[in-house]
């Protein structure tokens, strides 16, 4: 395929016609004098360069919350733990329950929570990639995230709420610095999505429940089909015991942990966002393929470009968009 030199010029909307509301912030969150700490920015943008790869970064407020003067939902993290070759970079986003007031805090909270536990564990969790130890990767970032998600249940209950009032999705990568290790890592819990634009095609590698890996990464394996004596094997579907009358209630399911650790090859771009870029990605094919013209030039964009890509509006679709792509040289 033909990779063009120029990209396109970056559009405002894509689709059958204009989006409802105005492109630009109308109205500003309310503010409260005592507690200006709670205030969230309408967008924010940041951007790094380590080995042979570049990362992009934005969270931005949708057009129905700048229309109604609402704050942000969704959160975004970016960090980087440790020095040199053993560093290890974070990219987390989370997006707080719609129609919830402390939204924007329970999404702000959860970065934070992640990015601590992360942040303390990163030595081994760098090892553990560089290593491509799998089982201790998911394992461990199981147990991360389920911690960081408890202390928003446990935040939930200092305040009087009910847990669902205080809850967020949350989704992140981690990408090591050392130029030699080309394995990306996502993890997460909620609705989202994960791309690749490898060859100047999207490919969509979400990973279901029971995905593992993207591309096989040595060590990386996955369970076979049947055992060594012939029995098949078979996934558990989720479906509970009936309680017994004798024992208390079953707490309402989680959302299932999902984990892919894939190796990046020269050229692909990986993309990590919130429901409100990976809805209308999926639902109106003109934006992949402006997406595909834009991101398909030889250097990734600067910040200002990738922000002006990520806000490429599609009618119908008015969430917060917060998006992390990475482009490996």
């Amino acid at each position: 395929m033909d990779i063009p030199t120029h990209p396109p010029t970056p559009l405002d909307y894509v689709g059958d016609g204009p989006p409802t509301y105005a492109p630009e912030p109308t109205a500003l969150p309310p503010a409260d004098p005592d507690d200006l700490d709670d205030l969230v920015a309408d967008t924010v943008l940041d951007g790094a360069r380590y080995g042979a790869s570049t990362l992009r970064a934005v969270s931005l407020r949708g057009d129905s919350a700048r229309y109604r003067g609402e704050p942000r939902r969704d959160s975004l993290l970016t960090a980087r733990f440790g020095t040199g070759e053993h560093a290890l970079i974070l990219v987390a986003m989370a997006t707080g329950a719609r129609a919830t007031p402390g939204a924007h805090r329970a999404a702000a909270e959860a970065c934070h929570w992640i990015g601590r536990a992360v942040g303390r564990s990163h030595g081994r969790l760098a090892d553990d990639i560089r290593a491509a130890r799998r089982g201790d990767l998911k394992s461990g970032l199981h147990r991360l995230t389920d911690r960081s998600l408890g202390k928003l249940r446990a935040s939930a209950a200092e305040q009087g709420i009910e847990p669902e009032e205080y809850a967020a999705t949350l989704r992140c990568l981690l990408l090591p610095a050392d130029p030699e290790c080309r394995t990306r890592v996502f993890f997460g819990v909620g609705a989202g999505g994960l791309f690749r634009l490898r060859g100047g095609e999207w490919q969509d590698i979400e990973p279901r429940v029971t995905d593992l890996t993207g591309d096989p990464v040595v060590g990386f394996g996955s369970l076979p089909a049947e055992t060594p004596e012939g029995d098949r094997l078979t996934m558990d579907l989720g479906i509970p015991t009936p309680p017994s009358p004798y024992d208390p209630a079953p707490e309402p399911p989680r959302e299932p942990f999902r984990f892919r650790a894939s190796v990046a090859r020269p050229g692909d771009t990986l993309l990590m966002c919130t429901g409100g870029l990976a809805d209308p990605l999926r639902g109106e094919p003109e934006l992949a393929a402006h997406l595909t013209g834009r991101w398909s030039a030889p250097e990734p964009p600067g910040l200002a470009e990738f922000l002006a890509d990520t806000q490429v509006r599609v009618k119908g679709y008015a969430d917060d968009r917060t998006a992390a792509a990475v482009w490996e040289a």
